[in-house]
């Protein structure tokens, strides 16, 4: 698969809704394939329904959360979202969040190409400054590839998915012209 088969678009609330299933089956797969997403084993199916119900959902009401999906041939393949939910001092900037890519479509360019949509639309709503964090190497290495720079390394941060180690993250930044 290439990207120019991918296709993104936004979701609503009802587009959450539509899709909760497969977008619950995109998280427990990467939890459960090692991603530091803020779950640890175990971690199944209606687990991740509430993190969705209850930890998206109401941003993309409010209007404070963008959630965005990435398709490969009508099936959800990835998704990011971006978290406008900024004090006052602070509408400059926004946090990407959740950059999940299901592991059967890893390495096709979608995370890629979610990150490139979800810095257009904090661009289209005047924000020049993205945030980000990762535990993960590859991930690092894909944002720094995009521009992200290292604003600073947090030893012990979490603990991992998959066992009982605590794991560093990263914080990355990237400045975007508006």
């Amino acid at each position: 698969m290439t990207a120019s088969a991918i296709d993104i678009v936004s979701l609503d609330s009802t587009g959450l809704e539509r899709h909760l299933d497969r977008l619950a089956e995109i998280l427990r797969a990467c939890v459960h394939a090692g991603a530091s997403v803020n779950f640890i084993l175990p971690f199944e199916t209606p687990q991740a329904r509430e993190f969705w119900l209850t930890r998206t959902a109401p941003g993309l009401a409010a209007g404070t959360r963008i959630l965005l999906i990435a398709t490969i041939d009508n099936e959800i393949a990835g998704t990011v979202q971006l978290d406008l939910a900024t004090p006052p001092n602070q509408r400059h900037r926004a946090e990407v969040a959740k950059l999940l890519v299901h592991p059967d479509y890893r390495r096709c360019g979608i995370a890629r190409a979610l990150m490139c949509r979800v810095e257009a639309f904090a661009s289209d709503r005047q924000r020049s400054l993205l945030t980000l964090d990762t535990a993960s190497d590859a991930a690092e290495s894909l944002y720094a590839e995009l521009g992200y720079e290292r604003a600073g390394i947090i030893p012990g941060y979490a603990r991992g998915p998959l066992d009982d180690r605590l794991e560093t993250t990263v914080i990355m930044f990237k400045r975007l012209a508006t």
